[in-house]
């Protein structure tokens, strides 16, 4: 049986980049990874076999912190704790596509960021409708609007087919299937890997973004 995510105290003291009350779902807050305070959230995540896809089955907890301190000193790759509610609900990671190994497998054009997202288990019964599709809008409007970005580019395994779907259902469009090459950092060696590319653009999701003002920080 899975455990339900705790309420998470120290989140209201942190400040957020994104913060956004989303109707009929509740307040998602975006908020810094903090490596070691956050390690034993996300040590627990990946460590589950639904996790296999993201690479860091197997860490300790330890390990894991220090991924994630690691990634803290780099201007190009960004951990969040997404919560909705007080409640931890999803790892966020953005990158620059041009300093990341995808770069070597698709035209990077200017105004990309690319998405990787582990959601919190789900629950004993494995049920939440909705609930996927309204937090990732928040992130999405996070990416889009907030960081003024024109389009946003993922990557998952192609055998993972609950993420592919999920990223479709959303409105992103199929790309190639590709081979990302083996790379290595600290503590984690990511092999190589065919993925399946999907793209979405701002113009997609929020048509009349012109007319739209977030600000994030």
């Amino acid at each position: 049986m899975t455990t339900p995510e705790p309420y998470v105290p120290y989140a209201a003291e942190r400040e957020a980049v994104h913060e956004q009350v989303v109707d009929g779902f509740g307040t998602v807050r975006v908020l810094p990874l903090d490596p070691d305070t956050d390690a034993g959230t996300v040590h627990r995540w990946v460590s589950e076999e639904r996790a296999s896809f993201w690479g860091m089955t197997g860490l300790t907890r330890s390990q894991v912190a220090d991924v994630y301190a690691h990634m803290d000193t780099l201007d190009t790759h960004h951990a969040f704790l997404v919560v909705k509610d007080g409640t931890a609900a999803a790892l966020l990671q953005t990158y620059e596509p041009e300093a990341d190994r995808v770069s070597e497998c698709y035209p990077v054009r200017p105004g990309d960021i690319g998405l990787h997202l582990l959601l919190a288990p789900a629950g004993a019964d494995g049920r939440r409708p909705g609930w996927t599709a309204a937090l990732l809008h928040a992130v999405l409007t996070h990416l889009l609007l907030g960081l003024d970005r024109r389009r946003i580019v993922v990557d998952p395994d192609v055998r993972n087919d609950k993420a592919i779907a999920r990223f479709l259902r959303q409105g992103f469009e199929r790309g190639p299937v590709v081979v990302l090459p083996e790379n290595d950092l600290p503590d984690v060696h990511l092999p190589e890997k065919r993925a399946q590319l999907a793209f979405l653009s701002r113009e997609t999701v929020f048509p009349d973004a012109r007319w739209r003002t977030v600000t994030d920080r």
